[in-house]
């Protein structure tokens, strides 16, 4: 794109839509996240479902898997129906669609459950390919400019993640769920808003699919669709006239078929007649050695809108320097960490340069991330005693950062450098796919809840993740050699 005319600190004008409509949309995807398993949770005498807070866990895990997972189908819809500019329009609506749901002040799960199929079916529309638009708002060979203007889209998310706890978790506070609910709709519709006005200053970005479907292709896609929706809503029928249904059950076959996504996709690549190289075949299989200790990682990381969130509520003190906060504010501590630090691992990781490879980034990544739950069995061992600081959970999610902003910087890079060539543009999806296995696996943990304690439970998770981790280190050589890895790009976090 042309770089005359307005600008937004030296970018195109078009970044400044993007950036407040992701924002906004942040703002309404982390404004639920850190009130709906508490909402869950709640007992129905003060507006909740009365779930309990294992089943709570596992449902915001696999609420949170299938947000990820969809963005591989979102992402297939723009390219070939749609157009991304058209397909983040109508995701973002849909999103608002599900928050207004959940804002309906009717007690039961029934416009809940309608409220999150919309987010998640919005998600997947706006969230892959609002990111394609910001790379194409500059012309071919820019990349300088291009780095930074995404670096400047994802302090959009981080503000959005940041301000959202705070001002939906007062709105939820006192049993008030649906005016957060609401709270969260609104933060989608001034997205809405600025998307639209701002239109214009995208100069023609998405406004196509890239490659458009033929119309024999177009009925054959509508036929199949229609098809696996009949076939899925008849197994959910059969399934619930069995009385044998209920949520602890469903969110485990939805968690074993997530986890059947990996598996079948990696055999597939190996395996299909696609003439792979060696080269392609070794770097794949060091891929796959990456894609678990990344859904490892994700695993523990992503407990932060559930039990963690269950532990600021329950065995907490919330009070911050003696001002009081609500439980889901401790859910901006991780954004408001992420922009602090940002740029210190910027600089470091560009001062280390190919002194530190991928897989030490992410052998760091997982021993942070077990530290951090090592800390959590500390603070669980203190609570058995009483109440304990808050001050626990913001060491917490500080380590946690440090990890994060090892692996999730480097993902996406590492994902396009190891695909087969006859794979890319599927492999950036894969990314997805590992935060996908991640939340749904960690949703399913809450299960280990009813046979151990809590301390016992932090520190299960946290030897999980140590024990990869040092695994990772030991074979630091050995995944070089097979991903032929010398130097890899690094951008800011993904989420």
């Amino acid at each position: 794109m042309s770089s005359s005319g307005r600008t937004f600190f030296g970018h195109p004008w078009g970044l400044a839509t993007l950036f407040g409509t992701e924002m906004w949309e942040r703002f309404s995807w982390y404004g639920l996240r850190a009130i709906l398993a508490t909402f869950l949770a709640a007992s129905p005498a003060t507006g909740g479902l009365g779930l309990t807070e294992e089943t709570a866990q596992a449902v915001v895990g696999v609420y949170g898997a299938l947000i990820y997972l969809v963005a591989l189908p979102g992402g297939w819809v723009a390219d070939r129906i749609l157009g991304a500019r058209r397909s983040v329009f109508w995701g973002g609506f849909i999103i608002m669609l599900g928050h207004i749901s959940m804002a309906i002040p009717v007690q039961g799960p029934v416009f809940i459950a309608v409220g999150l199929l919309l987010i998640i079916t919005g998600t997947g529309l706006l969230k892959p390919n609002i990111s394609v638009m910001v790379g194409k708002l500059y012309p071919e060979g820019d990349d300088g400019r291009r780095d930074s203007g995404f670096s400047l889209f994802y302090l959009g998310i981080n503000l959005g993640a940041f301000f959202a706890p705070l001002v939906v978790g007062w709105l939820a506070a006192d049993d008030r769920w649906h005016l957060g609910f609401g709270a969260a709709a609104v933060g989608m519709a001034l997205g809405l808003v600025q998307y639209t006005i701002g239109r214009k200053q995208l100069r023609g970005v998405g406004d196509r699919p890239g490659e458009p479907l033929t119309p024999a292709e177009r009925t054959k896609v509508l036929r199949l669709t229609l098809v696996s929706v009949v076939v899925v809503l008849a197994v959910l029928a059969v399934w619930i006239a069995s009385g044998t249904f209920d949520l602890d059950r469903f969110t485990l076959v939805v968690t074993v078929v997530i986890l059947a996504v990996p598996i079948v996709y990696f055999l597939y690549v190996l395996r299909g007649p696609h003439e792979l190289t060696a080269d392609e075949r070794s770097k794949m299989k060091a891929y796959i050695w990456l894609f678990i200790a990344a859904a490892i990682f994700w695993m523990i990381y992503d407990l932060a809108p559930s039990k963690l969130l269950f532990f600021a509520q329950n065995n907490t003190d919330l009070s911050l320097l003696g001002v009081p906060i609500q439980a889901a504010t401790t859910q901006s501590f991780n954004p408001l960490f992420i922009m602090i630090f940002v740029p210190v691992f910027a600089a470091l990781w560009l001062k280390l340069g190919n002194r530190v490879s991928t897989p030490q980034k992410f052998a760091f990544a997982l021993i942070m991330v077990g530290l951090s739950f090592v800390v959590m069995a500390l603070a669980a061992k203190l609570a058995e005693s009483g109440k304990v600081s808050v001050w626990w959970l913001v060491l917490v999610y500080l380590i946690q950062v440090f990890g994060e902003l090892a692996l999730s910087p480097v993902g996406l890079s590492v994902t396009t450098k190891l695909a087969p060539a006859a794979f890319k543009g599927q492999m950036l999806g894969v990314w997805f796919i590992a935060v996908s296995v991640g939340d749904a696996v960690g949703g399913q943990t809450g299960r280990l809840s009813s046979v151990m304690s809590d301390t016992t439970y932090y520190l299960v998770l946290a030897a999980m993740a140590i024990v990869a981790g040092v695994a990772l280190f030991m074979f630091v050589r050995k995944l070089r050699e097979m991903m032929a890895e010398h130097d890899t790009p690094t951008m800011p976090p993904i989420r």
